[in-house]
C-alpha cells in the first residue's frame, strides 16, 4: 500500500509565510498603508449622516444638506480609488509571492528521493502540484487580499464605533461570545477534516493511476471488478471526507448570521434608552448603530473566507511537507579519486526486513563493460540503481573512486554514474530544448552529434522544423523509440564517465536496438558500461556477465567463460536460441 508524503504542522506554516513576507517589506507595507487609508476614507459617511440627523432635528438648510452630500460623494470617490489601488497591489503582491511558493515546491519535489516518490506513489504527488496549488492559488490571489482587507476595515470600524462613546462597546461585547466560541468550534475541527479530505483526493488519483498504467495487467488477470470496487471505496471515503466539512460550514455559518444581529439591535436598545434618559444626541445614535451595521459586512467575510483560508492552509501544509521529507543522502565533501566502481557486501530493501538483494560484491573496472541478466524480479533494475546512486544500500557500500555514491551531491554524482531507464520523458518544448537540459549551453552541432550517435538524426532531420519541432504534450507525437533515443542522447549531452543502461533499448525492434548498441558503442569508448538487458545479445558483447538471481549474484565472467561452465547463463544461453 502506498504511503503518503508528510504535512507541515501548523508552525512550519507560519515560519514559511513569515519568510515569505520578510521577502517583500515595501510591497507588504503599502499595501497594508492603501488598505487603512480606503478603510478610514469609509469612515465619513456614518459621522456625516450622523451630523446630518442631528442637524436636521435641530433645524437645518438645504445648502448645508448639499454640503453633506457633496463631502459623501467626495470621501466615496477617494476610497473607491484607494481601494482600487490597495487591490492591485495586493494582488501583484500575491503573485509573486505564489510564483515563489511554487518554484520552491518544484525545488523541492526534484530534491525527493526517488525511493520516497515511488514509495508514496504517484497519486499523492499528482494531487498536491494539481489540486493543492489551484486551491492555494485562489487563496493568495483572492482569498487572502480580500480578508485582509476585511480585518483592516473591522478594526477600524470597531475604533470608529468606541470613538462616538463608551456605551458602544456593550453590544459589541456581548456579541462576540457567540462570534468567538462559533469559531472556536469551526477552527478545531476544520483543519484535520480538509486535510483528510485532500488525503482522500490523492488516494483516488493513485488508485486511479495504477489502474490505468496497469490496464493490461487487470484486463489480462480479469481484476476489472477488483479495480472498480477499489475505486468506489475511494469515491466512498471521500465522500465521507466532503460530507464532514459540508457538516461543519452548516453549523458554522448559520450561527455566525444569527451573531452578527446581536450588536445591531443591542446598539439601538443601549442607544435608544441612553437617548430618552439625555446622555446621548439622536445624531451619536444614529453615527453609532451605521458603524456597528457597517461592521456586519467585513467580519462577515473575515469569516466566510476564513473557510476558504482553511482550505488555503491545508494545502500549504501539504507542499511545504514535501521539502521535510528527510534526504537520503549525506554530503561528506570528499572527491572520489578515480572512475572505480564498486559495490561490497551491499544489502537492500523496500520494505523493512525483506532484503531484495543480499550481500552483493561486484568490482567493476574503468572502462568496463558488464551485462546483468537473469529472471525477472531477481534484482537487477534494483541493484543497477543502487550502482547509479539512485538508492543508498541498507549496510554495505558503493563508491565510485573510494567515495560513497550517497556521499556526493547530485550534480557531481551525475558526472561520474548516469541512470538511462526504459521509464522515459519528453518535455513540452522543442526536441532541441528537450536535449540541452543534460548540458545547458550545449551548441547545435553538439546535439546534432548526440543524435546521430543514436541514430536518431535521419528521423528529426525530416521533421519540417528539425530541431525546432515542438514536442510534449499538445506537440508532434513521437514514438516510443523515438522517446528512448531522446534519452540516449541527452546521455551523450551529458558525458558521464559510467552509464548504468537499465534495459534502455528495450521498445526499440531488436534489429534497431543492434544498431544503436553498434552505435552506442563508439561513443561509449573508454567510458563504464553496466547493461542491464533481457536480450542476451547485449551479454555476449560485455567484456563480463554478472548472471542475478534471488537478490545474488550467481555467476560472473565472460560469455565464453559462462557458456562453458554450464550453469544459469549457459542455459539461458540456449534457451535464447531455442536449444535445449
Amino acid at each position: 500500500m502506498n504511503t503518503h508524503l508528510p504535512v507541515a504542522d501548523g508552525r512550519a506554516v507560519r515560519k514559511y509565510v513569515g519568510t515569505l513576507a520578510r521577502r517583500h517589506p515595501t510591497m507588504l507595507y503599502g499595501a497594508l498603508a492603501l488598505h487603512v487609508s480606503a478603510a478610514l476614507a469609509g469612515l465619513a459617511a456614518p459621522r456625516l449622516l450622523g451630523g446630518l440627523v442631528e442637524s436636521v432635528e435641530q433645524g437645518t438648510t438645504a445648502h448645508h444638506v448639499d454640503t453633506i452630500v457633496a463631502l459623501l460623494a467626495g470621501f466615496l470617490v477617494v476610497q473607491t480609488v484607494l481601494t482600487r489601488f490597495a487591490r492591485y497591489l495586493s494582488q501583484v503582491l500575491g503573485e509573486q509571492v505564489l510564483a515563489e511558493l511554487r518554484e520552491d515546491f518544484v525545488d523541492n519535489t526534484l530534491a525527493l528521493p526517488v525511493g520516497v516518490v515511488e514509495d508514496a506513489g504517484s497519486g499523492d504527488l499528482l494531487t498536491r502540484t494539481s489540486r493543492d496549488v489551484d486551491q492555494l492559488g485562489w487563496s493568495v490571489r483572492m482569498a487572502l487580499p480580500e480578508w485582509t482587507i476585511a480585518v483592516i476595515t473591522a478594526v477600524v470600524t470597531f475604533v470608529a464605533a468606541l470613538s462616538v462613546g463608551w456605551w458602544v462597546a456593550i453590544p459589541c461585547l456581548l456579541g462576540a461570545p457567540p462570534l468567538v466560541i462559533g469559531l472556536r468550534w469551526y477552527l478545531k475541527r476544520a483543519k484535520d477534516g480538509y486535510l483528510r479530505e485532500s488525503a482522500t483526493y490523492s488516494q483516488i488519483n493513485a488508485t486511479l493511476t495504477e489502474t490505468v498504467e496497469g490496464a493490461r495487467t487487470v484486463e489480462a488477470l480479469g481484476l476489472g471488478p477488483r479495480r472498480i470496487a477499489a475505486s468506489d471505496d475511494d469515491i466512498a471515503a471521500s465522500y465521507r471526507a466532503e460530507r464532514y466539512t459540508l457538516y461543519l460550514r452548516t453549523v458554522f455559518f448559520p450561527s455566525m448570521e444569527t451573531s452578527y444581529l446581536i450588536p445591531t439591535v443591542l446598539t439601538l436598545l443601549v442607544g435608544g434608552y441612553l437617548y430618552t434618559q439625555g446622555e446621548v444626541s439622536l445624531g451619536a445614535v444614529t453615527t453609532a448603530t451605521l458603524y456597528v451595521q457597517m461592521l456586519i459586512d467585513p467580519v462577515d467575510r473575515i469569516v466566510s473566507i476564513l473557510d476558504e483560508l482553511q482550505l488555503g492552509a491545508a494545502s500549504l501544509a501539504r507542499l511545504l511537507g514535501v521539502a521535510q521529507v528527510p534526504d537520503d543522502r549525506e554530503v561528506s565533501g570528499r572527491e572520489p579519486d578515480g572512475e572505480h566502481l564498486e559495490a561490497e557486501d551491499v544489502r537492500f530493501s523496500y520494505v523493512e526486513g525483506r532484503d531484495v538483494l543480499h550481500g552483493v560484491d561486484l568490482d567493476i573496472g574503468v572502462g568496463e563493460r558488464i551485462a546483468m541478466v537473469g529472471p525477472s524480479g531477481a534484482g537487477k533494475s534494483t541493484l543497477g540503481r543502487l550502482l547509479a546512486g539512485i538508492h543508498p544500500p541498507r549496510t554495505g557500500s558503493v563508491t565510485v573512486g573510494g567515495v560513497g555514491l550517497v556521499e556526493l551531491p547530485l550534480d557531481d554524482l551525475r558526472g561520474h554514474v548516469a541512470l538511462v531507464t526504459q521509464e522515459h520523458h519528453v518535455f513540452v518544448g522543442t526536441l532541441r530544448e528537450n536535449l540541452v537540459l543534460a548540458r545547458p549551453g550545449s551548441s547545435d552541432d553538439e546535439v546534432r552529434a548526440a543524435l546521430d550517435a543514436v541514430d536518431a538524426l535521419d528521423w528529426v532531420d525530416a521533421l519540417d522544423d528539425g530541431l525546432d519541432t515542438e514536442v510534449g504534450s499538445g506537440g508532434r507525437a513521437v514514438t516510443a523509440a523515438q522517446a528512448q533515443q531522446l534519452a540516449l542522447a541527452r546521455l551523450v549531452l551529458a558525458d558521464p564517465h559510467t552509464l548504468v543502461l537499465d534495459e534502455a533499448t528495450s521498445l526499440i525492434d531488436p534489429r534497431a536496438a543492434r544498431h544503436l548498441e553498434r552505435s552506442l558503442a563508439a561513443v561509449l569508448e573508454g567510458r563504464t558500461v553496466i547493461a542491464i538487458a533481457h536480450r542476451l545479445f547485449s551479454a555476449h558483447d560485455a567484456d563480463r556477465v554478472a548472471v542475478v538471481e534471488d537478490g545474488r549474484i550467481a555467476e560472473l565472467g565472460s560469455h565464453d567463460e559462462l557458456v562453458a561452465a554450464g550453469g544459469s547463463y549457459a542455459a539461458l544461453w540456449d534457451s535464447w536460441h531455442g536449444r535445449g
